[in-house]
């Protein structure tokens, strides 16, 4: 018996032992493979390096009437060719070692609200909620020596529990001459400060209201944006750019779309040195729309009118400072950004254009307009340390509306880093909206917690 039991042990240690030898054969033959490609690199520097001299050496021959000079072989046409043969062996080698960086981010947010949504207008239940507010994997590579690429897959949750996958940005930043750089593709375009940083990357919980009221959150495009960095003393850059949509939501093209029913923006930023460790950045922004209908659908007032947005207008000015000693951990910034929208609607006094009808359509009374609305928010943020900061959000905004009334929210919160890959956040919310809204004030508290796996980035960002 014991023989059997020893025998027995000693099968099944082999067997266990065996998917280890594997696994280290494996290890051993990945080691092998990567130091002979490395091998391969270096005779391929040292070869170029040897002909890039040879070239140098017949450039630099004396061209003397009547001379036989002695013309190593092989030619000059011949090296600078095999040159550019060996350089494109060393990039594709590299290419097999090198791949496009990837990264991971997951951000979720629980919270108590002390309202339903039927009496806040908000987008999620009130009371007690806890989501997977989106899920983002990301690749960047070196496309070639002239571009580099990006692509950003998000999963965002539609509210029912369901995250629906897509395509949040594919986009190319081509470098140029005389320091232009061209982001084309699908990208989130430079307007204002936060505008095209995801809810994940901001200070603070929520997007202000101001920018989820005129801009439309995040400011995705599909389209193309040119940078210029000014050869200034100070550093002045500024960004133009052309899309399809600007927001969340794309314009209704119609049956035909002329360029001028575009979106166009631009921002024009520059910062400036204070004092010892304080910086200031200020910029402003601008941003055209027409055929606007479907970036708002048509909204249904309180008094039952309606109201479809037909063009929309929109300026801001943002403004950043900054206290950062350099041999402290201890941060502080002052940030904010003012917005003016001026948009032109089509007023429907007896509401025969709401789609929720049993048959909507216009009745005659439906007249052009403009209107006007202005927003604001500003915060401050102090970090102890490179893993505490506690901070302060205030915004405010007016609606676009034929009944006009405010909206406001005053939002402290304290965020930890247990690491550049992991955050928390704890957020109180204050909301305060005008009578005229017929919605009721709320309080919510928020905790948000936000990883990241890999190297996650958003390509040619301003922030």
């Amino acid at each position: 018996m014991k023989l059997k039991k020893l025998v027995g042990l000693s099968s099944a240690l082999a067997v266990s032992v065996m998917p280890l030898v594997a696994q280290e054969a494996n290890s051993v033959e990945l080691r092998k493979q990567l130091e002979e490609l490395l091998r391969i690199q270096r005779q391929q520097a040292e070869q170029i390096e040897s002909l890039k001299k040879q070239i140098e050496i017949l450039k630099g021959q004396p061209n003397i009437p009547g001379a036989k000079v002695a013309t190593p072989e092989p030619k000059l046409a011949d090296l600078e060719e095999r040159v550019a043969e060996l350089d494109a062996e060393l990039r594709r080698t590299r290419g097999k070692r090198f791949t496009a960086s990837i990264g991971m981010v997951g951000d979720f947010v629980g919270s108590y609200t002390s309202a339903g949504r039927d009496k806040t207008g908000a987008a999620r239940p009130g009371g007690t909620d806890i989501r997977l507010r989106t899920a983002e994997v990301s690749f960047e590579a070196e496309v070639d020596k002239f571009a580099r690429g990006n692509a950003v897959l998000a999963a965002t949750d539609d509210g029912n529990g369901t995250a629906n996958v897509a395509v949040e940005e594919l986009a190319l930043v081509l470098t140029a001459p005389n320091d232009f750089t061209l982001r084309a593709g699908r990208f989130f375009g430079d307007f204002g400060q936060l505008s095209s940083r995801h809810e994940a990357e901001l200070p603070f919980v929520h997007r202000p209201l101001a920018l989820k009221r005129f801009i439309g959150g995040e400011s995705k495009t599909d389209g193309l944006e040119l940078h210029y960095d000014f050869p200034f003393e100070r550093h002045v850059t500024l960004a133009v750019g052309a899309g399809n949509q600007f927001g969340e939501f794309q314009n209704a093209p119609g049956a035909f779309r002329g360029l001028n029913e575009l979106n166009y923006w631009a921002h024009l930023a520059t910062e400036l040195p204070l004092r010892a460790d304080w910086t200031l950045t200020l910029g402003v922004s601008g941003l055209l729309g027409d055929r606007g209908d479907s970036r708002n659908g048509v909204l249904v007032q309180p008094d039952a009118s309606t109201l479809t947005e037909k063009r929309r207008r929109v300026a801001g000015l943002d403004w950043l400072l900054r206290w950062a000693p350099e041999k402290q951990q201890r941060r502080f910034e002052f940030g904010g950004e003012w917005l003016y929208s001026s948009g032109n609607f089509l007023f429907d006094p007896d509401g025969s254009l709401d789609p929720k009808r049993a048959a909507p359509g216009p009745t005659g009374d439906e007249v052009h307009g403009g209107l006007h609305a202005r927003g604001f928010y500003t915060y401050g943020a102090f970090s102890f340390d490179h893993r505490w900061t506690t901070g302060l959000l205030f915004d405010w905004v007016e609606t676009l509306a034929n009944v006009p009334w405010e909206e406001q929210r005053w939002s402290p919160y304290l965020t930890y880093r247990p690491s550049d890959a992991q955050l928390w956040r704890l957020q109180y919310s204050r909301t305060q909206r005008g009578a005229a809204s017929r919605l009721v004030d709320e309080h919510a508290v928020y905790l948000q917690w936000t990883f990241t796996l890999g190297r996650h980035s958003h390509l040619g960002h301003s922030h």
